[in-house]
C-alpha cells in the first residue's frame, strides 16, 4: 500500500470527521482519552476480508493496541490502514484498544493464560517478559535493509545487550516538549519561557501568584516519572550508569531533589501528589497550568477544540540545569509477538510493512508519532515546519529535541528488566514526593533509593538479564 506525498494515505475524508468541539471539551473535563491518559473503555476494530488466495497467510490477526492520545490516529489505524493491510493479505485483522493504565495489567494476565493476542502494544519497554516473546531481529534487520538503522534511542529501548535479543519492537516513540504559556510567562517578565530550570524557579511564585502553578507531577504515573526523571539528569543525578549498574546515590540526585522541593514550595501546588496521566492534560487545557511537560497531545487539542489560547501554547526542549539538557522520549512504543502467539508470520509481516512505510502513522498522529527508523517518513523537518497552526514553525522544534535532548529510560544504559520494573513501581515519583513533603532529607531518599532499587538490580542480575 503506497502513501501519497503528503502521507494521508488517502484518508482525508476520514480525518475530516472530527468530533464537535462540544463533545472534546466535555471529554477533556473527565479524562476521557480523546485528550490524555485516563483510563477508556476497550473498544474492537474489525477489518474483514472476504477471501483468503495466499494460503500460508490466512486467518486472523489480533492485535492489542493502546487507545491514541492522539484519536485521528485510532481512526486511520482502525478504518482505514488496518482494513487496508487485511485485504491485501487475506487476513482478518482484528484490534482491541486498551487504556494506557490498563496495559500492564491486560499484559500480565495474557502471559498468565499463554493466550491472548498476536500482537501485543506497549508504552514503555517491556523487557520483564523477554522470556515470553519471541527475538524481534529479524523485524529489525528486514526493515533496515530497507530504510536503514533504527534510532539509536529505540535499539537501547528493545535489545538487550546480555542476551544479545530483541524482546519487542519499536515502531515509534514520542518527544517529549515543556508546553508553557506565552502569554502567562511574558505577563510575569520572562517572555522567553523555560530556557533553563533556575528561570523556572524564579518565574514560579510569580505565575502562581496570577492564579497559573508550575505543572509537573510527583505522583504514580507515567508524567511524573519521566519529568522527574529527565530533572534529575540535567543536574547530574541518573539511576544507572553506562555499565547498567545503579548510581542513584549522587550529588546530582540530591541536587535535583533539592531543586524540585523548592519548585514545589515556590510555585506548584498539593495536587500534583495525587494526579493521574490525564491531569496536567486538564488543567493545562483548563487554562490553569503555565507549563507542563508532556507530548504533543495537549497542544493538538487545544488546536483541534479552538480553544482561544491554543496559539500562546508553545513548545520547548527541557529547561537546562547545572549538568546541561537531558530529557526522555515521553512514549516507547513497543509492540511484542508472544511465545503463545498463534499467528507469528502475519504479525511480523505487519510490523515490517506498518514501519516501511510510516508516513501515514507521522501525520495521522498529527506528528505525535515519530518513526523508530528515520529513514521511513521522508523530509520529516519540512512537514513539521508547514504544519498551519499559529504560530507558523512551532512544530519544528520537535526535530531540534528528538535529535538532541530525547534518550531512552535507562539512559546512559539500556531499558533493562531492572529499569522496566523500576519504573512500572513509581519509584522515582515516590522519591522526589517524599522530599518536597518534607518526609525526607534528600540524602535519606537518596540512599533509600539506592538500596530498594539496587536490590531490583541483583534480582534481574541473577536471572542473567543484565
Amino acid at each position: 500500500m503506497a502513501d501519497d506525498e503528503s502521507g494521508h494515505d488517502g484518508t482525508q475524508e476520514v480525518s475530516d470527521r472530527r468530533t464537535s468541539r462540544r463533545e472534546l471539551l466535555r471529554r477533556a473535563s473527565t479524562g476521557a482519552v480523546v485528550f490524555a491518559y485516563g483510563g477508556a473503555a476497550a473498544k474492537t476494530a474489525v477489518a474483514k476480508v472476504p477471501q483468503y488466495r495466499h494460503k500460508e497467510l490466512a486467518g486472523t490477526l489480533r492485535i492489542a493496541q493502546w487507545s491514541h492520545f492522539v484519536p485521528a490516529y485510532d481512526v486511520w489505524f482502525d478504518k482505514v490502514y488496518t482494513k487496508r493491510w487485511g485485504q491485501a493479505n487475506d487476513t482478518e485483522v482484528i484490534v482491541d484498544h486498551i487504556g494506557q493504565a490498563d496495559i500492564p495489567a491486560r499484559a500480565a494476565a495474557e502471559v498468565a493464560a499463554q493466550s491472548g493476542h498476536d500482537l501485543f502494544w506497549f508504552l514503555a519497554p517491556p523487557a520483564q517478559y523477554e522470556d515470553q516473546v519471541i527475538d524481534h531481529a529479524g523485524i529489525v534487520k528486514a526493515i533496515t535493509k530497507k530504510r536503514g538503522k533504527m534510532a539509536d534511542v529505540c535499539r537501547r529501548s528493545t535489545y538487550n545487550p546480555r542476551t544479545k535479543k530483541y524482546f519487542a519492537f519499536s515502531d515509534t516513540y514520542a518527544p517529549d516538549p515543556v508546553h508553557w504559556r506565552k502569554d502567562y510567562w511574558t505577563q510575569v517578565g520572562y517572555p522567553n519561557g523555560p530556557t533553563t530550570w533556575d528561570v523556572v524557579l524564579k518565574a514560579a511564585p510569580k505565575l502562581r501568584d496570577i492564579g497559573h502553578p508550575i505543572g509537573i507531577g510527583m505522583s504514580n504515573e507515567i508524567d511524573s516519572n519521566m519529568a522527574l526523571m529527565a530533572m534529575m539528569m540535567c543536574f547530574g543525578g541518573y539511576i544507572q550508569n553506562a555499565e547498567q549498574h545503579v548510581v542513584i546515590n549522587s550529588k546530582g540526585t540530591r541536587d535535583a531533589l533539592k531543586y524540585a522541593a523548592s519548585l514545589f514550595k515556590a510555585g506548584m501546588s498539593n495536587e500534583i501528589f495525587a494526579w493521574t496521566a490525564a491531569s496536567n492534560n486538564q488543567a493545562m487545557l483548563a487554562g490553569r497550568l503555565s507549563l507542563a511537560l508532556n507530548a504533543i497531545s495537549i497542544v493538538r487539542s487545544a488546536e483541534t477544540t479552538n480553544l482561544p489560547f491554543a496559539k500562546d501554547l508553545r513548545l520547548s526542549p527541557i529547561p537546562a540545569g547545572p549538568k546541561g539538557r537531558v530529557g526522555l522520549e515521553h512514549v516507547m512504543g513497543c509492540y511484542v509477538i508472544w511465545k503463545f502467539a498463534k499467528n507469528k508470520p502475519m504479525a511480523k509481516k505487519f510490523l515490517i510493512d506498518l514501519e516501511v512505510q510510516y508516513t501515514g502513522a507521522f501525520e495521522n498522529s498529527r506528528f505525535y508519532n515519530f518513526p523508530s527508523f528515520p529513514g521511513s517518513v521522508s523530509n520529516l523537518s519540512r512537514r513539521l515546519a508547514r504544519d498551519p497552526h499559529e504560530p507558523s514553525g512551532k512544530y519544528s522544534v520537535l526535530q531540534t529535541i528528538n535529535k538532541k535532548y530525547t534518550h531512552n529510560v535507562g539512559y546512559p544504559g539500556y531499558s533493562n528488566a531492572a529499569m522496566d520494573e523500576v519504573f512500572n513501581k513509581f519509584l522515582i515519583p515516590q522519591m522526589f514526593a517524599e522530599v518536597a513533603q518534607g518526609k525526607m532529607t534528600p540524602a535519606e531518599a537518596a540512599s533509600g533509593a539506592q538500596r530498594d532499587i539496587g536490590t531490583i538490580f541483583a534480582k534481574w542480575r541473577k536471572l542473567k538479564k543484565i
